[in-house]
């Protein structure tokens, strides 16, 4: 995750672009959105106790994850479902697929809803 407080904090104690993200690992690129977004939301040096998370909410509240709708599996379920002999990733997925219909909810596709461990 990018250090969102550290590259603010490094450019509030007067380092160029090209030094933070040596220092932070990251693009000069992303260091110059970040300070961008961070002057366009007026955020100032010291931030509080607001954590990169929560920065990178106000910075970029697009990639804020909303809900899908879909029926999240139970996963820790499906793990000791697969340790019994005959039961595949495929035959959980079709019963979870059928347990969202019964309670018309969306599934998610099998691609998506992992059920394996690795």
């Amino acid at each position: 995750m990018t250090q969102y407080r550290e590259i603010l904090r490094l450019f509030q104690a007067g380092l160029s672009q090209r030094s933070i993200a040596a220092v932070c690992q990251c693009s000069r690129n992303t260091v110059a959105v970040v300070i961008q977004r961070a002057k366009h939301a007026n955020l100032k040096f010291p931030l509080g106790v607001q954590t990169d998370t929560e920065l990178e909410t106000i910075l970029f509240p697009e990639k804020c994850i909303q809900p899908s709708g879909r029926k999240m599996p139970d996963y820790e379920r499906l793990s000791k479902e697969l340790t019994r002999n005959g039961v595949t990733q495929k035959l959980l997925w079709m019963e979870y697929c059928e347990e969202c219909r019964q309670a018309q909810q969306q599934p998610f596709m099998y691609s998506h809803a992992y059920f394996g461990n690795t």
